[in-house]
């Protein structure tokens, strides 16, 4: 389900101090019941790429990666330490030397940090420098769940054009998707 942006902007999150240039661009509750130990697991589900896209959004994942690759948006020199600095350079001492988070295999995102509340990934293009947040928050049950925060800078006219072109398709399509997929992970893991 989709959040307001006050879910996100009103916890006290240690993302908000690394990207004070970032704009928030959505909030999502994930189906992740749980306790309040359990980010670890989420983090784990995540970057293994347990599961995959179906229909419509597989197809739109194939046709943007193939744009990207005809028209050089991913292209290495594209990426996070090379077109922007990576926000592990941000990163206060104590997140820079705790334990290292494990980047995704299915995606191209690199770890920023892992606390027992928080993790964050980053991305970086041709089109924008991107932050995936997920919070792990208490809910009104008593229990706990993920709650996924998209953060994204984009590269200049270009980037921010591209951004309002695939806004309908992701708040349509992709988000929800990806909600879903999590869900059905978390709900494997839990069998």
């Amino acid at each position: 389900m989709r959040l307001p942006d006050t879910a996100h902007t009103s916890r006290p999150w240690r993302i908000h101090t690394l990207t004070p240039d970032f704009r928030l661009e959505d909030v999502w509750e994930l189906p992740t019941p749980g306790g309040p130990d359990d980010l670890e697991r989420l983090v784990r589900q995540m970057v293994t790429g347990d599961g995959r896209f179906s229909g419509a959004t597989r197809a739109l994942f194939a046709l943007r990666w193939k744009i990207g690759e005809l028209l050089g948006w991913d292209r290495p020199d594209t990426g996070v330490g090379v077109r922007v600095e990576t926000l592990r350079n941000r990163l206060p001492a104590d997140l820079r030397d705790g334990p290292p988070a494990p980047d995704p295999v299915a995606v191209p995102l690199t770890s920023v940090y892992l606390t027992d509340t928080e993790w964050a990934a980053e991305l970086a293009n041709k089109t924008v420098h991107t932050v995936m947040h997920i919070g792990w928050v208490p809910d009104s049950s008593g229990g706990h769940h993920g709650q996924l925060a998209v953060l994204v800078k984009p590269n200049g006219l270009f980037g921010r054009a591209y951004m309002a072109a695939i806004r309908p398709f992701r708040h349509l399509i992709v988000d929800p998707a990806l909600i879903r997929l999590i869900g059905r992970g978390w709900q494997r893991g839990a069998a």
